[in-house]
């Protein structure tokens, strides 16, 4: 039986490099490899979103309108309704109306009247 021979040439390998540390190349593979991918931070995804550019004046006159729709949603909710689930929707009718004084009177600039 013989003994297997080493059929592959003999190969020179550079040691004159010990480290890799300080090497350019071996830097941005171990970066490229090793590094977690560093992604811009994605902003939430939204159903809705208020335009930054839009106004304090405009935002409130906006809110303003949006909260006598949901006062008269929650009245003809209550018109339908007996007892204390009548109650609870005309105490949340109560609660808008109280908001959108609060817009209103942020809306006349807060004077004293």
């Amino acid at each position: 039986m013989n003994p297997p021979s080493n059929d592959l040439p003999d190969m020179q390998i550079d040691t004159s490099l010990n480290s890799p540390q300080g090497s350019a190349a071996a830097q941005r593979a171990l970066d490229y490899y090793l590094k977690p991918a560093i992604a811009e931070e994605a902003a939430p995804e939204r159903l809705f979103d208020v335009n930054r550019n839009i106004s304090i004046e405009e935002a409130l006159v906006h809110a303003s309108g949006l909260l006598r729709c949901a006062a008269a949603t929650a009245y003809e909710s209550a018109s339908h309704l007996h007892g204390a689930h009548r109650d609870l929707a005309l105490s949340t009718v109560h609660m808008i109306d109280m908001a959108k004084a609060m817009v209103n009177r942020s809306l006349e600039g807060g004077q004293k009247g």
